[in-house]
């Protein structure tokens, strides 16, 4: 019998491959998905945290390009501190040309 690969797991493959140095949005992921609610995919993101996952959470922004799920990493920082780390530029909690970093999974995987 095949095991069914859990709601969370299907979000976190996608936002694995998401490439360094790029971001994608929840509506983005839940689109791929066919899921229809980028809440959704936030709500998984946020239970990412505690487990070594693996999961690149901070590469997930909202479809403006802000830093929403900020407030749910070790710091009201550190998402911006990883993103920069990529060499992504992040000013007032928002994600600089975020047309170019975009990442479409649709269109990408």
């Amino acid at each position: 019998m095949k095991e069914e690969i859990s709601f969370f797991e299907k979000v976190y493959k996608v936002v694995r491959r998401v490439p360094y140095g790029r971001v994608t949005t929840y509506g983005a992921v839940a689109d791929y998905l066919d899921l229809g609610s980028a809440r959704m995919v936030g709500w998984a993101m946020n239970k990412s945290f505690g487990e070594d996952k693996a999961v690149p959470a901070h590469r997930v922004v909202n479809r403006k390009g802000e830093l929403t799920g900020r407030n749910h990493f070790s710091s009201p920082t550190m998402m911006q501190e990883l993103l920069e780390n990529e060499g992504i530029v992040i000013q007032k909690n928002t994600v600089q040309q975020f047309e170019k970093l975009f990442w479409n999974p649709s269109q990408e995987l």
